[in-house]
Parts: C-alpha cells; structure tokens; sequence
C-alpha cells in the first residue's frame, strides 16, 4: 500500500502533467470550445475510462507484453492517427448554424464518451508514459506491487479529472461566447480540424 507522503507527491505531481500542454488536454479544450462544457467533460470521462483499462494492463503486466511489440504500436499508433484525421475533416466540414442559439456541431453524450475513449486507448505512448512513470512510485517493500499500480492509476484518474475538468470549464467559457457568433462558430471548427489534424500527425510519425 501506498504511503500518504509518497500518494501526496504522486497526486501533485498528476496535477501538473494534466495541465501541461499534450494531446489529450488540448482534444478537451477544443471539444469544450466548439462543444461545450457537457460536451468536454464527456470526453474527459472518456479518456480517464481508457486510463482505467491502461492501469488493469500495467497491474496484470499486459502493458509490458505490449511495449515489446513493434507490430502492436505500428497497429494501434496507426488506428489513433486514422481516427484523428477523421475528426479533423469532420471538423472541417461542421456545419455553421446562423441561428447562434443553436449548437449545428452538437453530439449526442455517447458519441462524446467515446470519442474519449477511442482517443485514449488508440494513443500507445499512454502505455509506454504508465510503464516509466508509475514504477518510479512502487516498492516492493510495500506489499502487493500490482495493487500499488492500482492505487496510482486512482489518483492519476482523479487528477486528470481535476485538471482536464479545470481545462474545460475555461474553455467552455470561452467558446460559449464566441458560439454567438456564426463566423467564430466557423473559425473555430476550422481550428478544431487543424489541432486534430496535428495531432494526428504526431501520433503517425511518432516513435516508440
């Protein structure tokens, strides 16, 4: 079992990485601007439901299995740039409502969840983050090892909620402003397709 000091330090340091620049935190501030808040924290729920099945694969030593195979990351690397460069033409193409009231480019709640947990278990370098960064918080000494993954894959969730949630109720405030505006309603589409379009780049090119 964890010890509170080494939970404590665990937790802050959660905080901070949730707010860091990345693709997850920035697929929740641009789903919450173009969305909305609902919306964004759908997604968020999404992603930390991908964190949850990511912590079960670490604590059983799937993860590791995983990590060992070049074929698994081509695989699932190319599936989550396949599915970004489907939300970005997706973005592209959103309709503009003129009636400003009216959300054109609004998903129904499980279209929202998904897309969290599709963006979350198709991005292999959350594997290989959870493999580097939660042993260095694991002692043997300190009783079940699989069990202290589990209790650091809580906190990490219960951070990501705090951060991504602080991410999306800004971003949600913001967007909800330019939302009265058909021609915001617009560029903001077309910078939603350009940050998923991005990230789907990265993702393609990147290297285990």
């Amino acid at each position: 079992m964890l010890t509170f000091q080494t939970a404590l330090t665990f937790f802050g340091v959660s905080i901070l990485l949730g707010l860091s620049p990345g693709p997850d935190n920035v697929f929740v501030l641009m789903q919450s601007a173009t969305q909305g808040r609902k919306a964004g924290m759908l997604v968020v729920l999404g992603l930390c439901t991908g964190l949850i099945v990511h912590t079960i694969a670490i604590a059983l030593g799937l993860a590791a299995v995983f990590a060992a195979s070049a074929v698994a990351f081509l695989v699932l690397k190319c599936l989550g740039a396949a599915y970004l460069a489907y939300l970005a033409w997706g973005a592209f193409r959103a309709p503009v409502s003129e009636d400003t009231s009216i959300n054109a480019t609004a998903l129904r709640p499980r279209q929202l969840y998904l897309r969290g947990v599709i963006m979350n278990l198709t991005n292999p370098k959350v594997v290989f983050f959870f493999l580097a960064f939660l042993p260095q918080f694991v002692s043997a000494e300190r009783g079940s090892v699989a069990f202290q993954f589990v209790e650091l894959g809580a906190i990490f969730i219960l951070a990501t909620i705090i951060a991504f949630g602080s991410i999306s109720y800004f971003a949600a405030t913001v967007g909800q402003r330019l939302r009265g505006s058909a021609s915001a309603q617009r560029w903001m589409n077309r910078a939603a397709a350009f940050v998923f379009a991005g990230l789907a780049l990265k993702l393609a090119f990147s290297q285990r």
